[in-house]
């Protein structure tokens, strides 16, 4: 449940950061950092371009729509 709770919060945070052209490290950046607030300790953000995200968790868009960040539990 606690991670679904920490999902839905990143999915959240990262919202106002889609309607952004923002740098994806920068991007990559915050997300770690909200992460780490709420002590998620094993996990791995990945930026990869829009046709690769496949079955992935998306946590955030970035330079400008083009790549996306997934998130992996593990």
């Amino acid at each position: 449940m606690k991670p679904l709770i920490v999902l839905a919060a990143l999915a959240l945070a990262a919202s106002p950061a889609l309607a952004q052209k923002k740098p994806c490290e920068e991007l990559k950046a915050e997300i770690e950092a909200k992460l780490k607030e709420r002590g998620v300790k094993a996990y791995t953000l990945e930026i990869v371009p829009n046709d690769k995200v496949g079955e992935a968790k998306v946590v955030g868009s970035c330079d400008g729509g083009t790549k996306k960040i997934t998130y992996k539990r593990g």
